[in-house]
């Protein structure tokens, strides 16, 4: 009914940067919040950072070095990223709360992940 498909991962050195995309498709009236988590090897799956209608929010690990934006027309939520960090390597998974166009209520939706690595 609903899918969520993140791009934009892969290799990169300590210091740089990477987009993230995520797209959603399928049968949606409107999309309540989009956020980012992640989840390292050993680590258990944290919130790195959200988007609705009013406010953004961060982990702190990652603010003022990652943005979350979002494209309501194309349903769609970015995450840049800058000056990664090797603890930042993980993968990342979008995550969005959808209001179906014919379930009258909303649901919660996890892409497949992307991977990030960083290396130092």
């Amino acid at each position: 009914q609903v899918q969520l498909v993140e791009s934009g991962g892969g290799l990169v050195q300590a210091g740089g940067s990477l987009r993230l995309s995520c797209a959603a498709s399928g049968s949606i009236f409107r999309i309540n919040r989009m956020g980012w988590y992640r989840q390292a090897p050993g680590k258990q799956r944290e919130l790195v950072a959200d988007i609705t209608s009013g406010s953004r929010n961060y982990a702190d690990s990652v603010k003022d070095r990652f943005t979350i934006s979002r494209d309501n027309a194309k349903n769609m939520v970015y995450l840049e990223m800058n000056s990664l960090k090797p603890e930042d390597t993980a993968v990342y998974t979008c995550n969005a709360v959808v209001v179906g166009s014919f379930s009258f209520k909303a649901d919660d939706y996890w892409g497949q992940g992307t991977r990030v690595t960083v290396s130092s």
